[in-house]
């Protein structure tokens, strides 16, 4: 008895270890992650936008490596988050290197690659939009909207496939945007309030460009969809622009 409870003695403190630096630790970090999350879905509620991304990729941090597929959905939110705060090209570089980590996977939640897909195809709207205004010449954005609008019709392709009526109709709207921002003359677009997403580029030094860079690389560093004025959709709906976020 005295040997048994000897042993126990020992090993009570190694099993504890065992037990905060395993498994206890993971659950800490998950409860740590899980509590940063709900404050950035605070500051989403009250539309501080900038300090729910803040949050989030604080959330990340404290997330264990392995827990991929939770990782992918946390930078799908905050780079939504970082869209809404003005921080486009940010939102644009992290979407871009998530879908390239996702479609690397073995076995990808195609779920996570549906969303990813449709947050970028709504950064390279508002870029094309900047880009616009910014006096880019067409061979220069036109590549952005031809994307965003083959990722849309995919994405709605897919939708009435699976007989979800709601998530089509979203994304024929979008498409019919991406066509319709791509025909519209300059001074017409000019005439429509500028969307929250670009005002934090479009101030004649603009760093979203990216020429002579790897598509996104030099951007500063970021959906849900924005409101504002249903005019500039028109006969072709989408991303509609916004003049206030979120």
């Amino acid at each position: 008895m005295r040997a048994i409870l000897i042993a126990v003695l020992i090993l009570t403190p190694v099993l504890a270890g065992a037990y905060h630096y395993g498994p206890g630790r993971e659950r800490l970090d998950l409860d740590q992650t899980q509590r940063l999350l709900s404050a950035a879905q605070r500051e989403i509620g009250r539309e501080d936008y900038a300090a729910a991304g803040e949050l989030s990729t604080d959330a990340l941090a404290e997330l264990p490596a392995e827990r991929q597929a939770e990782s992918a959905r946390i930078r799908i939110e905050r780079a939504k988050a970082m869209l809404s705060s003005q921080q486009l090209p940010a939102a644009y570089d992290d979407l871009t290197l998530l879908l390239e980590d996702l479609q690397a996977q073995d076995n990808p939640d195609p779920r996570l690659i549906a969303d990813t897909r449709e947050s970028l195809a709504n950064a390279k709207y508002y870029l094309t939009w900047l880009m616009r205004l910014e006096g880019e010449p067409r061979p220069a954005w036109e590549p952005e909207i031809e994307a965003a609008r083959q990722t849309y019709r995919l994405l709605a392709e897919q939708a009435e496939a699976n007989d979800n009526k709601r998530d089509s109709l979203r994304h024929r709207e979008d498409l019919e945007a991406t066509i319709r921002l791509a025909r519209m003359d300059l001074a017409d677009l000019q005439k429509l309030p500028l969307p929250s997403q670009c005002k934090g580029c479009c101030s004649g030094n603009c760093q979203c460009k990216g020429k002579g860079q790897k598509r996104g690389q030099g951007r500063k560093k970021s959906q849900a969809k924005p409101e504002g004025d249903k005019a500039a959709r028109g006969a072709s709906s989408g991303p509609p622009p916004d003049d206030g976020g979120n």
